[in-house]
């Protein structure tokens, strides 16, 4: 089949939706289809793969104000996703909110091509009132009828699932969660994780509590400003890029590497002590998944940790609210506990990488798309 993958961005962007987007779209072409996938060119296009990348020229205006990234395509760019939809077999739409997943939406329509949608998040409580007001509006205007209008829907996580269960849905939702590669996201022996310490210049005797992902309000970056504050013993390495600039905090127990590739990102699971993410409005973080399959131990918001039912006893979650950061940190600070923390947990690796595997979700994507095409 040809398989059309739409999202936001390409995986080059840096978030976990367009990773995600990226890493199924190269599972389906491992399993033989003519992978192809469309998003906005607003970050360098990937190559490799076995994946055809289709740049849609966009400009996105709203990021930098609400951290959410809303890429807007160009009439040319229009015109050409909706010759992709035309002659493709099927199409998988990343998320329902996003212009190139609603343009993939009325092109699927007209030109009678079966559609799925993985939608990745739910509500998001911002800080600001008038953005939760615009988020919520548009899961009841946009979000919702096209959860609706799918042939088929697809959740990431049973806790934004939840959210929608009163969607009247034309199949019954799945539950799909990502996955992760085992080969590379796995713990460490002793001597080997001490040894990549070193390299790293990391002292053994000091935490190192790592975050990773955008640095935008709805990760959490207030949180973790406190508790860098809170916590002097302990250094914050903060793995990622975005709007918000960490290094204006001015704080000495800050690491800033900047971003990672995936070789470099499975280093710095194994070496830390533990993830910290105090994000909000969450499906299931897919750091979350490869740090549990590095055996470390995970404290975040409890969306992320009731995302997968079966994985709860494996994560440490914790109420999140946005408008009080500092008690947040406080809670944070309080669960973490002193030195020494909790050894890597080998039970959470082997469940993780178990449980979350790409070609399994693909096989399952191929499947459920041959039904609906014929």
């Amino acid at each position: 089949m040809r398989i059309l993958t739409v999202s936001s961005f390409f995986e080059s962007h840096g978030g976990g939706l367009e990773i995600v987007a990226g890493a199924l779209a190269q599972a389906l072409a491992k399993r033989g289809h003519d992978s192809r996938h469309a998003a906005a060119a607003v970050s360098p296009t990937p190559t490799g793969g076995g994946v055809q990348r289709i740049a849609l020229a966009a400009h996105d205006p709203l990021e930098a104000v609400t951290g959410l990234p809303m890429p807007l395509p160009s009439r040319k760019a229009r015109q050409q996703l909706e010759d992709e939809v035309r002659s493709a077999d099927a199409i998988v739409i990343h998320d329902a909110l996003y212009a190139n997943s609603q343009l993939a939406r009325r092109y699927a329509r007209r030109h009678s091509k079966p559609w799925l949608v993985i939608q990745h998040i739910g509500a998001i409580p911002y800080r600001r009132i008038a953005l939760r007001a615009a988020l919520m509006a548009a899961n009841r205007l946009v979000t919702r009828p096209t959860l609706r209008a799918a042939s088929q829907a697809v959740f990431i996580s049973d806790t934004v699932r939840c959210q929608f269960a009163d969607v009247g849905f034309a199949h019954p939702p799945e539950l799909m969660f990502n996955g992760v590669e085992g080969e590379l996201f796995r713990p460490l022996a002793s001597a080997e994780r001490k040894a990549l310490r070193r390299r790293l210049g990391w002292p053994d005797a000091r935490p190192q509590l790592l975050f990773v992902g955008r640095f935008v309000e709805k990760k959490g970056l207030e949180t973790l400003r406190a508790l860098a504050s809170l916590r002097p013993d302990c250094d914050i390495v903060m793995v990622g890029s975005g709007p918000i600039d960490p290094a204006d905090w001015n704080l000495p127990n800050l690491r800033l590497p900047g971003r990672k590739s995936h070789a470099e990102l499975a280093e710095l699971y194994a070496a830390a002590d533990a993830l910290v993410l105090p994000s909000v409005g969450e499906g299931y973080p897919l750091v979350v998944q490869e740090a549990m399959a590095s055996g470390l131990p995970v404290y975040c918001g409890l969306d992320s940790a009731l995302a997968d039912p079966d994985a709860t006893r494996f994560l440490t979650g914790i109420a999140v609210d946005p408008l009080a950061p500092e008690a947040t940190a406080r809670r944070f600070a309080s669960a973490i506990g002193k030195a020494p923390l909790p050894a890597h947990d080998e039970a959470a690796a082997a469940y993780a990488r178990g449980r979350y595997d790409w070609d399994r979700n693909a096989a399952w994507i191929e499947q459920r798309l041959a039904a609906l095409v014929a």
